[in-house]
């Protein structure tokens, strides 16, 4: 089993950029693939990013504003989200699979953290 344990979700300013933290324990060997979802209010689950082997990939409505990147030594991955606008509102979740390559399928993942809750105000 795999635990992910998302941090750095808060109120910030449009414009203004946070980083979120996604920590992972247990079997940790076992996960390639790491990724970012979100959820806004009223609205289906969503590809963010993903990294895999240092590969990464973003969802267009991000791009060129958000950063996926990991650090195997404290097997945590980063989202860095700079130029926050109203519309990113919304919870984030951190994702793992067990398999090599980038995935945007929510279902081809297997270990979900909670969520951390990221609301940026007009």
């Amino acid at each position: 089993q795999v635990q992910l344990v998302e941090s750095g979700g808060g109120l910030v300013q449009a414009g203004g950029s946070l980083r979120l933290s996604c920590a992972a324990s247990g079997r940790t060997f076992s996960i390639y693939t790491m990724g970012w979802f979100r959820r806004a209010p009223g609205k289906e689950r969503e590809f963010v990013a993903a990294w895999s082997g240092g590969s990464t990939s973003y969802a267009d409505s991000v791009k060129g504003r958000f950063t996926i990147s990991r650090d195997n030594a404290k097997n945590t991955v980063y989202l860095q989200m700079n130029s926050l606008k109203p519309e990113d509102t919304a919870v984030y979740y951190c994702a793992a699979a067990n398999i090599i390559g980038i995935v945007i399928r929510e279902q081809a993942y297997d270990y979900w953290g909670q969520g951390t809750q990221v609301t940026v105000s007009s």
